[in-house]
């Protein structure tokens, strides 16, 4: 009987240790040299904190963030090697003797900042969210960058009232997508949305926009002024950047409020301050992520928001394109050669 249960405990150990890192590797992105191509290699799991959770990845999203910090260009800098992707979508595997809010089976969203492009990931409970019901593991990893920070762009920084009219910028991209749903679904605003080529301004349209201006054709402040007339717009949420976003500031109505999002298209413009005095115009920023550490409750009811809207079927989120974890280089060619119309994800499985 000793010996029997010498051999039980000793297969329960066993166990347990290929859990903490002797076996069940499982497959990641990882940068192991900036501004160089990501590689596929399998990883060694390691132990849960009493604190964290493993995840078992579905679905990922790629935003240009991932692709800065592979270069050493973004705000957060990570050391090599590493894992790139700030957003995913799967189910808990496991969960640290801490954690009471979510159990194993549990359909999550995740903002671990980085590590998301892996089958597992380990991250901290408080950065877990669960999906209600009604929303795929699909269109939960499209929401929580883009509709995180539409939301808050929207609602927190530019106080958008039902009626108002938005300038949206880089439109047809996922955080663009994002503001024009949320802006005429839930805010009841008339947006205008301004996107690069003709197709993506048909998209914009196509997923709620009252009215589009290509900005590669011409003067964007003098396409919207035919639009709205020499009043202007209430509210500009800008993602491009440079000129746009100085033809987009003078686009503004009378204590009209724009809020820089981006700077997706390379240049960074400098504010024109008398244009800020003649109007009484508000000119704001947005990082979205700061807010986990500065305003933490605010940051995470816009998460809260962004499912519970989802849920409700109120807003949906567009998918422009799935690649597989093998062809994560390719999806993030696609994005930075602007080929991505709304959410680029990874699928895990």
């Amino acid at each position: 009987m000793a010996a029997a249960w010498g051999r039980c405990v000793s297969w329960a150990w066993l166990c347990r240790t290929a859990w903490q890192g002797c076996g069940r590797n499982y497959r990641a992105a990882l940068c192991t040299e900036l501004k160089r191509p990501l590689v596929i290699e399998e990883v060694s799991p390691r132990p849960v904190q009493p604190h964290e959770v493993r995840v078992n990845v579905h679905f990922c999203g790629i935003n240009f963030a991932d692709i800065l910090a592979c270069r050493g260009q973004y705000q957060e800098r990570h050391q090599l090697p590493f894992t790139p992707g700030m957003e995913f979508s799967g189910m808990v595997l496991e969960t640290g003797t801490d954690v009471s809010m979510v159990k194993e089976g549990d359909r999550v969203i995740g903002l671990p900042g980085f590590g998301g492009m892996a089958e597992e990931c380990i991250i901290d409970h408080k950065n877990l969210w669960q999906i209600p019901e009604k929303v795929s593991l699909r269109e939960a990893a499209a929401l929580p960058v883009s509709y995180g920070t539409a939301i808050f762009a929207l609602e927190h920084r530019a106080c958008t009232q039902p009626g108002e009219t938005v300038l949206v910028t880089a439109a047809a991209g996922a955080t663009g997508l994002a503001v024009i749903d949320v802006a005429t679904n839930i805010l009841q605003a008339k947006v205008i949305a301004a996107a690069g080529s003709d197709e993506k301004c048909q998209l914009a349209m196509q997923r709620g926009a009252q009215s589009s201006v290509n900005y590669s054709r011409g003067s964007l402040k003098e396409a919207v002024g035919k639009l709205v007339g020499t009043g202007g717009v209430n509210v500009v949420i800008d993602m491009v950047g440079g000129d746009v976003f100085l033809e987009a500031l003078r686009s503004l109505a009378y204590e009209g409020r724009i809020v820089v999002v981006g700077f997706a298209g390379g240049t960074i413009a400098s504010v024109p301050a008398n244009l800020l005095l003649l109007k009484n115009i508000t000119a704001m920023g947005l990082y979205w992520g700061r807010y986990r550490h500065q305003n933490f409750p605010v940051f995470s009811r816009s998460l809260s928001s962004a499912l519970q809207y989802c849920q409700e079927g109120r807003i949906q989120p567009h998918i422009g394109e799935v690649f597989k974890l093998e062809e994560v280089n390719d999806a993030f060619l696609h994005v930075t050669q602007r080929k991505s119309t709304g959410k680029v994800l990874l699928s895990l499985k």
